[in-house]
């Protein structure tokens, strides 16, 4: 099998496994303890955390605090619902995470669009009395890189707080703390920057007050109540950690997969924009092209016809569409993610199986 699929998920790191192991415990063990709980063991697993919390918190800008979360969908909702905004805009790529949360609270909230590249412009019009922005960083279906420091400055120019789901950019975009430069709230997921599944945070910067969504016992300074996995923020940590380390030489590969992706998609169209992008993101299209035949025809090879969180909902994609795509058109597309672990050799296999199936098709 062929993985091409790393805006879905991403592989986990060796090293962040080795990093969970112990704290998976047993009961021979004490990694096991609540990291909560005030004896021996339960401060060493609090200790983990906190070390944790320093790794995650690096990948971000100075002057906030990372609170952690089961993913970043608990993110986004901590920070809309619990922000107390009534009055939203959000973008039109954004996540369902967002869109729907949004909606939830403001029904009638304010969709700010993006043009034909799949981007915001940085002037776009935001309605007065607007009390929350939100805007991702990079798009989990094209792949481009929002101006979010100058969409940030706006929203912070008019009162309201910025809200940035970087599930997609952090780990991976260079200088991180520039590129989310004005946020108030940053949402991020460990899982797409090669750590666990189940584990997300809330980047919240000082000064900005929220309330908590769920009640319990008072955890992570009042914000998010539930016992934390000391083992699943061990590994955040150590992915996010490797993240800092590798960052140049992850950036290299990328950029090197980039280039040999699009020479071997040569005949398809690209979607999105092809210079503000993140160049571990290729969605392509071809006219009259049978997705769904396709994938069929090409069971080795992991890849996507959209986000992994609406597959099989047989809509076309509200990304695409934003871009201006008809119905027919965004269902002709297909998205591959790549990353630090994907080999070129596997790359060219897949795209000679993939362009082979659409020339049977008769579309290439």
């Amino acid at each position: 099998m062929i993985y091409l699929d790393y805006q879905a998920t991403t592989p986990l790191a060796p090293e962040a496994r080795d990093a969970m192991l112990p704290w998976l415990g047993g009961p021979d063990t004490s990694g096991f303890a609540n990291p909560h709980s005030p004896h021996r063991p339960g401060r060493a697993a609090a200790a983990a955390v906190e070390v944790a919390r320093d790794q995650v918190a690096a990948l971000l800008p100075p002057g906030g605090r990372v609170i952690f979360t089961s993913g970043a969908t608990e993110a986004i909702n901590l920070a809309i619902i619990g922000s107390g905004a009534k009055r939203l805009a959000v973008s039109a790529i954004e996540h369902a995470a967002v869109l729907d949360t949004a909606r939830f609270i403001d029904p009638d909230c304010t969709v700010l669009p993006v043009d034909g590249a799949g981007l915001v412009s940085a002037d776009v019009p935001i309605p007065a009395g607007t009390r929350l922005v939100a805007v991702m960083q990079v798009n989990n279906e094209i792949g481009t890189v929002q101006p979010v420091a100058e969409l940030a400055a706006r929203a912070r120019a008019m009162g309201a707080l910025f809200l940035c789901d970087a599930v997609q950019g952090a780990g991976k975009i260079a200088a991180p703390a520039k590129s989310l430069e004005g946020a108030d709230l940053i949402a991020i997921s460990a899982h797409k920057l090669y750590g666990p599944k189940g584990v997300g945070a809330l980047w919240v910067r000082d000064g900005v007050a929220l309330h908590p969504v769920q009640h319990g016992g008072g955890q992570e300074g009042g914000l998010r109540s539930g016992t934390l996995s000391p083992a699943l923020c061990a590994g955040f940590g150590a992915a996010a950690a490797l993240c800092t380390s590798l960052g140049t030489s992850d950036a290299a590969h990328v950029e090197k997969l980039w280039a040999l992706a699009r020479a071997l998609f040569a005949g398809w169209t690209l979607n999105g924009d092809s210079a503000h992008r993140w160049h571990g993101n290729l969605n392509v299209r071809l006219k009259g092209l049978d997705v769904g035949r396709l994938m069929s025809d090409c069971r080795n090879i992991a890849f996507s016809a959209g986000s992994a969180c609406a597959s099989g909902s047989g809509r076309p994609s509200h990304v695409l569409q934003a871009l201006g795509l008809d119905g027919k058109e965004a269902k002709a597309s297909i998205r591959l993610g790549f990353g630090r672990y994907t080999k070129e050799s596997d790359l060219e296999a897949a795209a000679a199986a993939i362009n082979a199936a659409a020339r049977a098709q008769g579309v290439l």
